[in-house]
Formats: structure tokens, C-alpha cells, sequence
């Protein structure tokens, strides 16, 4: 299980061979719109084998969003960045004054383990503060061959 990480700088543009960045209304039927396209463009970037693992931490984040972090009128943002030995998911949200923290889980709580889940996934998970808002990002590893049939070619 990783701990949250130190905020890395962000990834470097010319790095990123595939993205997808799309808001969502604070609304239940979001969280599942974002899980659902995280798992197929994750596939279609030749990452199937992160695919449901990454739809799952896309899951908790946003529902962490819509949760915990939601401000009227506020959308919140889902961001996947595929580089060339990481897969990067982030969510971000207006409420920068929350910052998620992983609690131990006793008894049979109903909720309170999504950011364990994102640890035992994820390499790497952390938190990014905002001006307004916050970034809750997670990195996947990738192996030597994933990603690489949709690699795009500066022009």
C-alpha cells in the first residue's frame, strides 16, 4: 500500500501521447459516466489491462468530488493523461479547504475506503492544492508495452 506522494510537477505537455479532460455536474449518474469513460478510452489508448483499475479510481475520486468536496454550481473535472512510462488520473474540484485523508477502516463502516482502494492500485497517489480547488491525482505504472500503438506525432 503507497501513502500519499509528494505533488509531482505536472507532466510536461510535449510528454503527453494521449488526453482526455471532460467536466461533469455534481450528480450521481456523473460518477458513473466518468468510470465508464475512463475503462474505454483507457482500453482504446492500449492500456487494457489498467483499464478497470483505473475506472475504479476514477470512481472514487469523482464520488469523493460529488461527496465530500461538492460546491453549488461547481462542476468537477476528470483528467487522463497517458505518457510514456505512466498512466495519470486526476479529478479535480473547488473545495480546496477538504483535502482527502486515508483513515484506518474499522469495523464495517458503509464508506471510508476509497483512498485505501486508490492505494492499493494506484503507484502512487497524492493531492494537489489549487488557488480554488484541489487536484486528487494517482499514477499508473505501465508496462514496456502499453500505451504504444497510439502514440501521436507532433506535426
Amino acid at each position: 500500500m503507497t501513502a500519499a506522494a509528494a505533488a509531482p510537477p505536472p507532466p510536461d505537455p510535449s510528454l503527453v501521447l494521449r488526453q482526455d479532460r471532460l467536466d461533469y455536474t455534481p450528480v450521481p449518474g456523473s460518477v458513473r459516466l466518468a468510470r465508464r469513460r475512463a475503462a474505454r478510452l483507457v482500453g482504446e489508448w492500449g492500456c487494457p489491462r489498467l483499464a478497470g483499475d483505473a475506472a475504479l479510481v476514477v470512481c472514487e475520486m469523482a464520488s469523493n468530488a460529488l461527496l465530500h468536496a461538492r460546491v453549488p454550481g461547481r462542476m468537477f473535472r476528470v483528467h487522463l493523461m497517458l505518457l510514456p512510462a505512466v498512466l495519470r488520473v486526476e479529478v479535480t474540484d473547488a473545495l480546496g479547504e477538504r483535502l482527502p485523508v486515508q483513515r484506518p477502516v474499522v469495523g464495517e463502516p458503509t464508506c471510508g475506503r476509497g483512498l485505501l482502494l486508490i492505494a492499493a492500485l494506484a503507484a502512487r497517489w497524492g493531492v494537489t492544492p489549487l488557488v480554488i480547488g484541489k487536484t486528487v491525482w494517482a499514477e499508473f505504472d505501465l508496462k514496456e508495452e502499453e500505451g504504444r500503438g497510439h502514440v501521436v506525432q507532433p506535426a
